[in-house]
């Protein structure tokens, strides 16, 4: 089998939930192109972005259990998406950057003492004879207290983050690739994230009231 379409212990879209996902966003799709777009939308407000309401354990990164939790940071909303769109028979892998990121919350900020968000997650989709990076990090609600539109993926441009907000304002950067995997290189990742972040092993980021919260509050929305 094509190691883009396989199921993995981290790409599982063989678990119920995961399947019904992709049955309900892709019912009536009759192109890759359209069920990869419908995919994406699905995933991305499926799971609210909250990077302190995750379970960075290797049974907490699968897709099933991003999907049940119904939040999650870039990496487990993108193993999500690189599931589902397996699961809907399009080819897809795992890729990852580090990141500049200028509009994240002062408190998260503060948090990692620094603006670098390493090991940001994305998706690299094979459709429509293309190969594009998309990715289903920020659900619609969150994209409007932010100020910026949601992204959207059409299956035939990148939908990456976007590189200003709503007012011009700077709002994401690519720093560094780190290349593309097949399942989710979780040992990796935790190499990366103790060498970035050593202040904070062992200490979960886990505040009162979710992301949504903290970001209307320092926003004023």
């Amino acid at each position: 089998m094509d190691p883009r379409l396989a199921a993995t212990r981290y790409l599982d879209y063989r678990h119920p939930a995961v399947s019904a996902l992709v049955d309900d966003a892709t019912r009536g799709a009759i192109t890759d192109v359209e069920r990869a777009s419908r995919i994406f939308r699905a995933v991305r407000d499926a799971v609210r972005y909250d990077p302190y309401q995750s379970d960075l354990s290797p049974d907490g990164m699968t897709a099933s259990a991003t999907l049940l939790r119904g939040s999650g940071f870039c990496v487990p909303k993108a193993i999500l998406l690189a599931a589902a769109l397996r699961g809907g028979g399009i080819p897809a892998r795992l890729g990852f950057s580090d990141v500049t990121n200028h509009m994240a919350s002062q408190r998260l900020i503060d948090a990692l003492r620094t603006t670098v968000f390493a090991f940001h997650g994305w998706v690299e989709v094979h459709v429509g004879g293309r190969v594009l990076k998309a990715t289903p990090a920020f659900n619609a609600s969150l994209c409007e207290k932010f100020g910026v539109p949601p992204l959207e993926f059409d299956g035939e441009h990148d939908a990456m983050l976007q590189a200003l907000d709503g007012d011009g304002r700077a709002f994401l950067e690519y720093l560094r690739e780190r290349g593309t995997y097949d399942d989710f290189p979780h040992d990796e990742m935790t190499r990366v994230w103790e060498e970035h972040y050593p202040h904070l092993r062992g200490l979960p980021l886990r505040p009162a009231g979710g992301f949504d919260d903290e970001v209307a509050r320092e926003r004023g929305a």
